[in-house]
């Protein structure tokens, strides 16, 4: 099984992929795309993200876990499997 997920975003919402799993959550509001993940960390992610308000992508923080308890999906099973984030725009 694939052990990379995905990150994008589509209007005012982050698409995080996973098998056959997507969380879709609000996104911030000028977000025009995600350009790269710099880091992840076990459900924390550190990427890179193009604003409306700036010309130059700016280092931006994606937190999973609270997405992820708030939906009762528990933390450690969901993201024991996932070794690699990549950003990808179908």
């Amino acid at each position: 099984m694939e052990d990379k997920a995905y990150l994008s975003n589509e209007g005012a919402y982050t698409i995080f992929s996973f098998r056959d799993n997507r969380l879709k959550f609000v996104a911030p509001y000028s977000l025009e795309r995600y350009e790269s993940v710099v880091e992840w960390d076990n459900g924390y992610l550190v990427v890179m993200a193009k604003y409306a308000h700036n010309k130059e992508a700016e280092e931006e923080y994606i937190d999973l876990l609270p997405i992820l308890k708030s939906l009762y999906i528990k933390p450690a099973d969901f993201l024991k499997p996932i070794k690699s984030v990549e950003v990808r725009y179908a």
